[in-house]
């Protein structure tokens, strides 16, 4: 429950892809058509020359080519990313059909477990939100290596490898093979931040706060001092989302608790649920909830939730993806002024040990792969590759010019379709269903400028996660064997401490438990492969 990063309906351009990785599950997509209801939009493709050479820009091929292709559909359950018109247009530059096969996200990796497992009658192209950190897919011989095709035909995708350079060292695995190709986030704009209402704090004479003693005075005044207004003793002044609570806290005392382990400035590798730090996050958290600044329901709340209590004025903090302040939270104030914030992201606090810090994302979020069964895998790869290009993102980003965007002084806007939430998500801006990566450009322009100004002086304050490395067969066969185990276990025990059911004078006999399950050797297998993403990322 608290080691995913993000939750909740996304509503936004932006968090189409960056909650892509993980949801609390409270929307779901419909399944598209999938054969049946394709497109064909290889129609009015502009034909490829004779002699034909793949450059990196449509067309791809100069054959009459279709692909089949399974992966996620879009987070909002009002979306169909098969009719969307950006998805169709970077088929139809392709030169190609395209029969997707989108299924919901929320449900997506679960539901493409048992064609997995089985390994037939898989797609030409298959999407996985699970990265196969323990090459379980690869060993079992479902996908191609990819080495050669890069070599050939990887024009946008070597250009991706030498911006990211880490990027390849990820994607890299021990024997020095390729299987994936990448869909990409942005890992220091628009992160999760706490978020605070302005004119709460106004009203109550206080400031932002800077620490964690400051951050806990501010709840107890916004919960005594009665800043809506009302009258009435109804504020809730702090409500966050149970899988964020780790993302937001954890940090104050060092740890990432979104994503398990980190690796400290010595190099040294630590799971995060592991450490002495650990218990003072929880005696803090514990603390909140005695006091009812944490919400007795806390293991409960959803996104909506949070959402329905800015609506009506009665609370006051929060902790989620940035987008949200100027997009969602500050817009539901009828007397909203967008030149100003009202709902505005704050900067980390300051923790007991120094560390003042946001946790980024790791920028891969998913991979796509050629599967074995694939009949035309050049076709495959090079579509890949030119949904990866500068023209592909181009069109993940703005559109299509004239309807979503226009250019103004030789400078692209938005139109006013082009800010409408919902037309845009129908429109497939930043599809899940592609290997798209983020535009910054995009989104300064889309949010309020005071937030995009916010979000730039937030960069300085986010650190890189731990990153995605493939694990060696023995290394993955130790995860394999005993993190179930004690995933079930810490998730068990963080809601018993939290709550007082489990007294904190036990935390040495819940470290002794996981020692005796095997959470050392899973931190050695972890420190080597730390130590293989160092090394390959020096070539």
């Amino acid at each position: 429950m608290f080691k995913t990063a993000a939750s909740g309906t996304l509503v936004t351009a932006l968090l189409t892809l960056v909650l892509a990785a993980c949801t609390s599950g409270e929307s779901a997509s419909t399944p598209a058509a999938s054969d049946a209801g394709a497109k064909s939009p290889a129609a009015g493709a502009s034909a490829a020359p004779a002699g034909f050479t793949y450059t990196g820009k449509g067309p791809i091929t100069d054959k009459t080519a279709s692909l089949r292709i399974l992966s996620t559909n879009a987070w909002t359950n009002n979306v169909d990313l098969n009719q969307a018109p950006i998805v169709q247009e970077i088929s139809k530059r392709a030169g190609i059909t395209v029969n997707w096969e989108l299924l919901p996200p929320s449900t997506y990796q679960d539901a493409i477990a048992p064609r997995l497992a089985a390994g037939s009658d898989l797609p030409d192209v298959i999407y996985q939100l699970d990265l196969d950190q323990t090459m379980k897919n690869i060993q079992g011989g479902l996908f191609k290596p990819l080495n050669e095709y890069i070599d050939k035909y990887g024009v946008n995708i070597k250009k991706l490898f030498e911006k990211y350079p880490a990027l390849k060292a990820s994607l890299t695995t021990p024997d020095g093979k390729i299987y994936y190709l990448p869909q990409l986030a942005v890992t220091k704009n628009y992160m999760p931040t706490f978020m605070v209402n302005v004119r709460w704090l106004e009203k109550l004479g206080l400031k932002e706060p800077t620490t964690l003693d400051e951050f806990t005075d501010m709840l107890r005044k916004m919960k005594a001092g009665d800043p809506n207004g009302n009258g009435k003793a109804d504020e809730i002044p702090f409500s966050v989302a149970p899988n964020q609570l780790g993302s937001a806290f954890g940090p104050v005392f060092g740890l990432d608790l979104a994503n398990n382990f980190y690796a400290d400035k010595d190099g040294k590798v630590h799971y995060s649920y592991y450490e002495p730090n650990y218990k003072e996050y929880l005696t803090y958290l514990n603390g909140l909830y005695k006091e009812g600044l944490l919400e007795s329901n806390f293991a409960s709340v959803t996104a909506d939730q949070i959402t329905s209590k800015f609506s009506q004025d009665i609370t006051g903090v929060t902790f989620n993806f940035s987008w949200y302040t100027s997009m969602v939270y500050s817009k539901l104030y009828k007397d909203y002024d967008p030149s100003k914030p009202l709902i505005k992201g704050i900067a980390p606090f300051k923790g007991p040990h120094g560390d003042q810090f946001y946790v980024g994302r790791n920028p891969i979020t998913g991979i796509f792969g050629i599967s074995k069964n694939a009949k035309d895998p050049e076709t495959a790869f090079k579509f890949l590759d030119y949904a990866s290009s500068d023209e592909a993102k181009d069109l993940y980003a703005w559109g299509l010019e004239g309807q979503t965007y226009e250019v103004v002084n030789g400078k692209k806007q938005f139109t006013e379709k082009g800010k409408d939430n919902d037309f845009i998500q129908k429109f497939g801006i930043n599809p899940t269903n592609l290997p798209i990566e983020q535009s910054v450009e995009a989104t300064d322009v889309l949010v309020a400028p005071w937030h995009a100004k916010i979000d730039k002086e937030m960069e300085k304050y986010i650190k890189a996660p731990f990153p995605f490395v493939y694990a060696l067969p023995a290394e993955a066969s130790t995860e394999n064997t005993v993190m179930p185990d004690i995933n079930t276990y810490v998730n068990e025990m963080n809601i018993k401490f939290i709550t007082g059911k489990e007294s904190l004078d036990k935390f040495d006999s819940y470290i002794k438990t996981l020692k005796g399950m095997g959470v050392e050797d899973v931190v050695k297998g972890r420190q080597a492969q730390y130590d293989r993403y160092l090394a390959a990322s020096k070539k």
